[in-house]
């Protein structure tokens, strides 16, 4: 039987959904990689599946588009799974930066030099070189296949022409990463630390796979459809507090207050959220703010969360 929560969304979603649709006009699409510039500006979906399996979607939920900072989320617990949380927080701290997710600025002026937190680009490029394997095709196969596992789609794979996109315009990432070598927060070769990085950026997913992914997280890493814990408990609530306190860049703060709700967000326009304990969400926008978020995509899931009373404070 549908919750009558969701049933409701069900009736409403189609007008908050055109409602927020106009805020993609007030935005831009990213172009400093050049291939995520042909996302359509003015598209806007939508996916939430309940811990029962039921699923409600709006828009364009069947877009597809790369995970870029949204993978962060999961690199980090993956590296927390390899190596626990001693090692990775000897690398990368747990506090926000008040900086733009690619600025290097407190790498050299605040000691000893590591990356603040995992969801900003030092921070996940110090996380993809924690992960284990031989290569950076055997790490990345495991991101991969671990992402696989926790969205249900055995297809889900590299956007290739995003992945080289990002690799030969991704020079402040090359200076981060130099720079954090230098530190000795990274040893190994730094080209192949950053294809580690740019390939879990450009992994292709829709809306679908995003709240499936939610979902585990809302349920503490266990994956309600399966019955199969994917996740130690302990490393959900860590991502979760980042996603918290870090996941959407330097609006982090204001959507905590506006939405209220743990969220990752990526520079293609995706939105990863939930509801602990009831929802995965997925949402796409590629027309961005000025902080990095979806425009629409952070009006939708305001609208939703108050119209439901989702926010956790």
């Amino acid at each position: 039987m549908t919750s009558p929560d969701l049933e409701a969304i069900r009736q409403r979603l189609p007008d908050w959904l055109k409602a927020s649709s106009p805020c993609s006009d007030r935005g831009k699409v990213a172009s400093y990689i050049p291939e995520l510039s042909k996302a359509p500006h003015d598209a806007l979906g939508i996916t939430l599946l309940s811990a029962q399996g039921e699923s409600v979607t709006a828009g364009d939920c069947g877009l597809r588009f790369t995970m870029q900072s949204i993978s962060k989320v999961f690199t980090l617990i993956l590296a927390l799974m390899d190596n626990g949380e001693e090692t990775v927080f000897g690398k990368v701290g747990m506090e926000p930066t008040g900086d733009n997710f690619n600025s290097m600025l407190k790498l050299e002026l605040v000691r000893p030099g590591i990356p603040f937190n995992p969801m900003i680009n030092a921070g996940a490029i110090t996380v993809s070189s924690l992960i284990n394997g031989s290569s950076p095709y055997e790490k990345s196969s495991r991101i991969l296949q671990f992402l696989k596992e926790l969205s249900g789609n055995v297809d889900l794979d590299y956007d290739m022409g995003v992945y080289r996109s990002e690799s030969d315009t991704g020079n402040l990432n090359r200076s981060i990463a130099f720079f954090l070598k230098e530190n000795g927060v990274l040893s190994g070769d730094v080209e192949e630390l950053l294809e580690v990085y740019f390939r879990h950026c450009s992994i292709v997913v829709d809306c679908a796979d995003l709240a499936r992914m939610g979902l585990v997280l809302a349920c503490s890493g266990l994956d309600p459809l399966t019955g199969k814990t994917l996740i130690p408990r302990r490393y959900v609530q860590i991502a979760k507090t980042f996603m918290t306190t870090c996941g959407m860049y330097n609006a982090s703060g204001e959507f905590a207050i506006q939405v209220g709700l743990p969220a990752k967000s990526g520079v293609s326009g995706g939105i990863l959220t939930l509801v602990p304990g009831r929802y995965g969400i997925g949402v796409v926008g590629p027309a961005l703010n000025d902080k990095g978020n979806s425009y629409a995509g952070v009006h939708l899931l305001q609208t939703l969360s108050r119209e439901m009373d989702w926010s956790m404070f």
